[in-house]
């Protein structure tokens, strides 16, 4: 698990955890995924948490074994998936987000994208589920997107929609 107050030298208690269980070697780094999350929680403010080491959000990066276990046991769909978000009803801990890298590597390598602006997108469109957001209807869908679009912007990432 990795603290984002090592990362940034604050003494702040650490809003983020992020575990590392891929065999992967084209992982973003920390900052990145940092950098990823305090934007899509900008202007969000937290519950106090139920407990001071409780992180805000929990970040897991796993391989394709893990995301198809979690994807079968939680969706029921028998294959690994490109990111699952699990949201939590404790307060100050908005819930778990799992990323597949396989997936994503070969996501991005498929749909021309950079890999790490397709890492950044997956990234916000968990933390947006986290938050409430969702696509199961078209309108519901559009509002995401627009969301995801605007976070991802000021980042300085093109919109994830475009044809390539």
């Amino acid at each position: 698990m990795t603290k984002q107050s090592e990362i940034e030298g604050s003494d702040e208690p650490d809003p983020y955890s992020i575990e590392r269980d891929s065999q992967s070697t084209r992982l973003p780094t920390d900052g990145d995924l940092c950098r990823w999350l305090d934007a899509a929680l900008a202007g969000k403010a937290r519950e106090t948490p139920l407990h001071a080491d409780l992180p805000w959000v929990s970040l897991r990066l796993v391989d394709e074994a893990e995301s198809k276990a979690l994807n079968a046991l939680w969706r029921d769909k028998d294959y690994p998936t490109n990111v699952l978000s699990f949201p939590s009803n404790v307060s100050g801990f908005l819930g778990d987000i799992v990323l597949c890298a396989p997936v994503i590597e070969q996501e991005a390598r498929e749909q021309a994208k950079r890999l790490g602006a397709h890492w950044a997108h997956l990234v916000v469109h968990g933390v947006l589920h986290l938050c409430g957001w969702d696509h199961q209807t078209d309108s519901e869908a559009a509002n995401m997107e627009a969301e995801e679009v605007l976070i991802l912007e000021g980042l300085g990432i093109i919109n994830p929609y475009l044809e390539q």
